[in-house]
C-alpha cells in the first residue's frame, strides 16, 4: 500500500501514522469479509480511541474508503508502469505482455483490494471525482502499445466511435496525448501534410483508445472471475486462460 510522507512537526508524523494504521486494519477487515465487514467502530476499539477521536483521522466510513480506493489505483498504476519501464524496447506484443502481466500480478497479490475498485459498485456510495484520473493512470500505458500494427476488421467500428470520441472531447484526447507519441509523420513532400497529420494522429487516439479499453475489459474479466474463484476445479490454470486472451488481443491489432 502505498505510504504517505509526512512533512512537518510531530503532531502531523502522529496523524499520518495513526491515519495509515486505521487503513491496515481497514484493509484487514476488507480481506477477511468483504467491503461490508469495514467498520469504524471496531477499528475505533482496535486502536483504543473512542469513536469521536477516530473521525477526527476520517469522518465517514466513506471518507476512509475513498483513502483505500485511492491508494489502490495508486499502487497498481505504479505496478504497471514499472512494468512498463522495464519492457521499454521490446516487441508491442512483449509490452503488452508484460503490462497485462502486471495487472493480474497485482490484483491476485491483492484481490480485496482488486474487488474494492473493480468489483461491484457499492449502493448510496459514490466515488471521488478523482479516481477517474486514477484509473485512467492503471490504463495509460497500455495506449502507447496499440498504437503499433494494424486492427483487423473485427475490431474497426470500435476503433472509429472511440476515434470520434477522441475528437470530440479535449479531455480524453489530451489524456491520449499523454502517452502515445506521434508515430505517423507526414513526408516532406505531401501537400496536405497538416491534413494527413491531423488524420493519422487521429487515427492512433482510435487505435490506442480501443486497444486499451478492449485490453481493460478483458483482463478484469478474466481475472475477476479468477480471484472470485470462479476457475476453482476447471482444467486450466488462471494464468493460461488470461495469456490466450492477451495474445487473442494482440493477435486483433497485428502487434508483432
Amino acid at each position: 500500500m502505498a505510504v504517505a510522507v509526512s512533512e512537518g512537526g510531530p503532531r502531523a508524523r502522529y496523524r499520518e501514522q495513526t491515519r495509515g494504521e486505521i487503513k491496515e486494519i481497514a484493509l484487514r477487515q476488507l480481506a477477511e469479509g468483504g467491503i461490508s465487514s469495514v467498520a469504524l467502530t471496531r477499528i475505533a476499539k482496535e486502536l483504543g480511541l473512542s469513536g469521536p477521536a477516530l473521525y477526527r483521522y476520517f469522518g465517514s466510513r466513506d471518507d476512509l474508503l475513498n483513502a483505500l480506493i485511492r491508494d489502490a489505483y495508486d499502487d497498481a498504476a505504479q505496478d504497471i508502469h514499472a512494468a512498463a519501464d522495464g519492457a521499454a524496447g521490446q516487441s508491442p506484443r512483449a509490452r503488452l505482455q508484460s503490462l497485462a502481466g502486471a495487472y493480474r500480478a497485482w490484483a491476485v497479490a491483492h484481490p480485496h483490494r482488486y474487488l474494492l475498485i473493480a468489483g461491484t459498485p457499492l449502493p448510496d456510495y459514490t466515488a471521488p471525482a478523482d479516481t477517474v484520473q486514477r484509473a485512467r493512470a492503471v490504463l495509460g500505458p497500455f495506449l502507447a502499445v496499440f498504437t503499433h500494427g494494424e486492427p483487423t476488421p473485427a475490431v474497426l467500428p470500435l476503433v472509429r466511435e472511440l476515434r470520434d470520441w477522441a475528437r470530440n472531447e479535449p479531455e480524453i484526447a489530451a489524456w491520449v496525448a499523454e502517452w502515445v507519441a506521434e508515430s505517423r509523420k507526414p513526408s516532406d513532400g505531401d501537400a496536405d501534410a497538416e491534413g494527413t497529420a491531423g488524420d493519422a494522429n487521429a487515427d492512433d487516439a482510435g487505435h490506442a483508445l480501443a486497444g486499451a479499453i478492449l485490453a481493460w475489459s478483458r483482463m478484469h474479466g478474466t481475472v475477476s472471475l479468477e480471484v472470485a474463484g470462479q476457475f476453482t476445479g476447471m482444467g486450466h490454470a488462471p494464468r493460461t486462460l488470461f495469456e490466450a486472451n492477451v495474445n487473442t488481443l494482440a493477435d486483433a491489432f497485428g502487434l508483432d
